[in-house]
């Protein structure tokens, strides 16, 4: 079944009052229920009435609003919490369309998402940015837009496929699905007051919408403040306590992540379960969940239980997804928490500590079931344009990966992946070097691999070559991927040059997605033509895709959770302490180029 359009406040009003009155009866009646309510961070035995996709009535005794044609629901001892919000995510990062996500996470209970689709307009620009947005709008939840605001992500250290400018965000800003401005992760760019950034800002904050916040540094002296100077209302990024305290102290919303490979929640929420901060500006989120996390494990519900997990009060915990980032997008009004005029997205669950959606409403309209989906999910219709992005302009070889040097040894940068954390660390090696050129697999230390990124906007042929640590691979393989954030160029990684040529000519081959060769086979393949970034298949047949991707990761020896998110961020040079871009080899702390080989022998 499709969904119509909610009908606004205004236009519902007469109806709403009439059946709080019980002057006219209601669509829906929802009785027996433990109702949580947000606002007041109580669990009172109430009733709600819903009409015309709104609440009406929400109170001890809903009988007056129960006629013919109502339906009514027992809900026996269970509890009704409001829908739940993800104040911060990337649709892409699921590598589904947003039709396909909310099909992956409306049966979880989130009713509600602020998506900032920074990475398809880094890719596609303006235009990409409008395709997520109309699509967004045509589904059966709230799916708001933050509108992007750094593509390129670091000026002058990256190359993307598409920018992103000032009159972009100004435009974006009068479209009716835009909630404000996504992360800001050009953080330097504000620290050091640069027109373009504050323009963006000041158009957001011209239109009444909310900035995004990025600052991905653990420095909390004078830079810190200058961004916090510059606008941004929240920050995703905090990985500490002292980081939650410092953003709330500053009037920033702290928003605590916990994707598929980011687990922020449990080192901040103690600012709340221990320190005893007002939980009102503490906001919970995803930031970036994998497909198969979204089909197994869950999405702000998994957020919820790990916090409540985490000692904190489940009433508090769901108020960090559900009225607190409501208010802080100014849609409380609309969502958020049962009270009358907001829309009907509700959620019936045994317990909020065991939180599981047993039925789900958005709108007033039964939209999942026992984890099953009810409504449909329009899909837009992605243009053919927009599955042909991947252009490599010429076949690589095995040179291409190989990396000149001189001597017998050279001493070298590697970019050291930390597990669960986006941050890398800046590490060296020495490594030996065999007819002319660095031989990473005979490294003394073990676990230094290639890395490579691969342009793939322009078809300029262009290959950046480097090291990196963390993923123990075996020998013989290679992973591509064309998702590799922000400028999603192609990463490759791998112990094999042939292998790592061979995945990266598949990949063109396909329009994108990612790969894994091994030992002259292809062992798992995840196609997504729609950008190189998503797919528009079923969110089951990419999640099993993805899940085969990942065990053959596992089979080539990494053992990293989530892996594949890891390797994705290694080209993210906004967030330290090394990465690599189509410009070489990136220091994050410095904001600046820096070279592969420190010296040889």
């Amino acid at each position: 079944m499709g969904m119509a359009p909610i009908p606004t406040w205004q236009e519902s009003a007469r109806r709403l009052v009439d059946v709080a009155a019980g002057r006219e009866a209601a669509d829906l009646v929802i009785v027996g229920a433990w109702v949580a309510l947000v606002q007041t961070r109580e669990l009172l035995e109430w009733e709600v009435a819903v009409a015309a996709g709104r609440i009406a009535y929400v109170g001890p005794d809903a009988s007056h609003c129960v006629g013919e044609g109502t339906e009514v629901v027992d809900a026996a001892g269970k509890v009704l919490a409001p829908g739940l919000v993800d104040a911060h995510m990337h649709v892409e990062s699921g590598m589904l369309t947003p039709a396909e996500f909310t099909r992956a996470v409306l049966p979880w209970g989130t009713t509600t998402m602020m998506v900032d689709p920074h990475e398809i307009a880094n890719v596609l620009g303006l235009a990409g940015v409008r395709m997520m947005h109309d699509e967004a709008l045509m589904q059966p939840a709230n799916m708001w837009v933050q509108m992007p605001s750094c593509a390129p992500s670091a000026p002058g250290l990256e190359t993307t496929g598409c920018e992103i400018g000032p009159e972009d965000v100004a435009e974006a800003m009068g479209w009716p699905g835009i909630v404000g401005l996504g992360e800001m992760m050009n953080f330097p760019g504000v620290v050091d007051a640069d027109p373009r950034m504050l323009a963006e800002i000041a158009a957001t904050q011209a239109a009444g919408k909310t900035v995004g916040g990025h600052y991905a540094s653990p420095d909390l002296g004078p830079a810190f403040h200058a961004y916090a100077a510059g606008g941004p209302a929240d920050d995703h990024e905090g990985t500490r306590e002292e980081d939650a305290i410092a953003r709330v102290r500053q009037g920033m919303a702290i928003m605590m992540r916990l994707g598929s490979a980011w687990y922020d929640v449990e080192r901040q929420i103690t600012a709340v379960t221990e320190r005893g901060l007002d939980p009102a500006n503490f906001i919970l989120c995803t930031d970036d969940c994998f497909a198969p996390t979204l089909v197994r494990d869950g999405h702000v519900d998994r957020v919820l239980r790990h916090a409540i997990g985490c000692g904190c009060d489940p009433l508090v915990a769901l108020q960090m997804c559900t009225i607190n980032p409501a208010r802080h997008f100014g849609l409380s009004r609309e969502v958020g928490q049962i009270a009358p005029g907001r829309r009907a997205d509700l959620v019936l669950t045994p317990s909020l500590p065991e939180f599981r959606a047993e039925a789900v409403w958005c709108r007033g309209v039964r939209v999942a079931e026992g984890g099953r989906m009810l409504a449909e999910c329009p899909h837009l219709g992605w243009p053919a344009d927009v599955r042909r992005t991947v252009r490599l302009g010429r076949d690589l070889s095995a040179d291409d990966f190989a990396v000149p040097a001189s001597g017998r040894e050279a001493r070298v940068r590697v970019i050291g992946v930390v597990e669960n954390q986006a941050p890398t660390k800046a590490l060296t090696a020495t490594v030996p070097v065999r007819d002319g050129h660095l031989d990473p697999e005979a490294a003394p230390e073990g676990d230094v691999a290639r890395i490579a990124l691969v342009e793939r906007h322009r078809g300029t042929g262009g290959v950046t070559n480097a090291l990196v640590s963390g993923f123990g691979y075996a020998p013989g393989m290679a992973l591509a991927s064309t998702v590799a954030h922000d400028s999603h160029h192609m990463i490759v990684v791998g112990t094999d040059p042939a292998m790592m040529a061979a995945a990266a000519n598949r990949l063109g081959e396909v329009g994108g997605g990612a790969t894994l060769w091994r030992d002259g086979e292809e062992r798992a393949l995840v196609r997504l033509p729609v950008a190189g970034l998503m797919s528009d298949s079923p969110a089951g047949e990419v999640a099993a895709a993805a899940e085969a991707l990942a065990q053959a990761m596992r089979d080539a020896g990494c053992t990293l959770n989530n892996a594949f998110m890891q390797h994705s961020l290694l080209a993210l040079v906004v967030i330290p302490e090394l990465r690599i871009s189509d410009l070489g080899l990136i220091d994050v702390t410095r904001f600046e180029r820096t070279a592969l080989i420190l010296d040889s022998t």
